[in-house]
Parts: structure tokens; C-alpha cells; sequence
């Protein structure tokens, strides 16, 4: 099994002027199956498990309900075989105490962190790239030789500054900018990160 990227000539501007002429860049991205609908899901966990459908969908549908409470309350909630989700937020930082309110919040945010076994199985899986030029031609295949290196949120590694951040079968998200800036953690659901975002000027995510 492999996972499939798409690298797709672009043009790519670095500012809002309608007389920037750009650059074209190989912007990559993943390639996405189509989505899976959750009665498949539970279709397949049934078929896996040996339960009936009905009892899977049941626990299915318990299971969300007690994870998203619980999230809501400020816990970090496990998701069998896959890792942790907890809410945190975007903020600006400000120097005064009495300048803290809440029109400070910029956003609110999930955070997911993959068990080690996750990780490692992404790690192994390898990553065949196909670029198309800027006009919807193959011009090359290609079967990436990367470390296997996976981002891991909690210890705050994130992408270099000058990388490409694309999300699965979307745009890519920012042509010239990563997220830059450490992390320091945190008390228990206090969420402690701070660091620098990419295009947030100045505002601090809590992970």
C-alpha cells in the first residue's frame, strides 16, 4: 500500500499586487480515495468485529457522544487505536492583564496526536508522487525517498518555514510561509503552547 501525492505546477504570488507576476512552483498534495461514509464504516468494523451492524452502530454513535462530551469539558479523550483529541485555541498574546478578553480568541481548534504505532505505520507507508505541468499533463512519476519523519503536535514539531502545507484532496494552505515558533507545554487542560502561526500575525496557538 502506498500513499498517492499529486504535485501540480501553480502559479503562486508572495503578495496582494496585481502586478506581482508570480512564480510557477510544484505545489504537492495528498491524492484522496473517495470519502467514506459512515454507514460503510460500520459496515466493515461489523464484518471485522463479528457483532451485527445494529450493535456496532450502536456503540459507534455512544462512543461519539461520550467523546465529544468529554472533549468539551476539557479532557483529552482517547480514540481507540488511533491516539488523543482534545479542543485548544488560537489567541493573541497580550501584555497587560487587563487587556485579556475574549475578542482575543481568534479560533478554536481540534487536536488530534496519533498513538506510536500510527505514526510508525505512516512512517513505513511509502509515497508515490505524480506531477502534472501547468496544464494537466504527466510529466513524472516519482516514488519519494523521505525519511518518514511525521509531525508530531504535542512536542511541538511543525512544519519549517518555507514549506508547503497542503491538506488531503484541498488547496494547498499558503504558498511561502510554515508555522514557525517552539511550544511550551502546559498545566492539565490549561493547553500551554505558545507559539509563533505561520499567518495568524501574532497569534498564539494553544495545543
Amino acid at each position: 500500500m502506498a500513499l498517492k501525492v499529486k504535485a501540480v505546477e501553480k502559479k503562486i504570488k508572495f503578495t496582494k499586487n496585481e502586478n506581482d507576476p508570480g512564480v510557477w512552483r510544484y505545489v504537492m498534495q495528498p491524492e484522496l480515495y473517495i470519502a467514506l461514509t459512515q454507514a460503510k464504516v460500520i459496515k466493515e468494523a461489523a464484518l471485522r468485529s463479528g457483532v451485527s451492524r445494529g450493535v456496532m452502530k450502536a456503540c459507534w454513535d455512544a462512543a461519539g457522544e461520550v467523546i465529544k462530551a468529554w472533549a468539551t469539558e476539557g479532557h483529552s479523550v482517547a480514540l481507540p487505536g488511533l491516539g488523543t483529541m482534545r479542543f485548544g485555541l488560537r489567541a493573541k498574546s497580550v501584555e497587560k492583564v487587563e487587556d485579556v478578553k475574549a475578542g482575543l480568541i481568534s479560533s478554536r481548534r481540534i487536536i488530534f496526536t496519533p498513538t506510536v504505532d500510527l505514526k510508525e505505520e505512516l512512517a513505513d507507508t511509502a509515497v508515490q508522487i505524480t506531477c502534472y505541468d501547468r496544464n494537466g499533463n504527466i510529466v513524472k512519476r516519482v516514488t519519494s525517498a523521505d525519511p518518514g519523519t511525521v509531525e508530531d503536535p504535542e512536542n511541538g514539531e511543525s512544519a519549517n518555514s518555507g514549506e508547503n502545507q497542503s491538506q488531503g484532496g484541498g488547496e494547498n494552505q499558503g504558498g511561502n510561509g510554515g508555522n514557525g515558533g517552539g511550544t511550551s507545554q502546559g498545566g492539565d487542560n490549561t493547553g500551554g503552547d505558545n507559539g509563533g502561526g505561520g499567518g495568524d500575525n501574532g497569534d498564539n496557538p494553544d495545543q
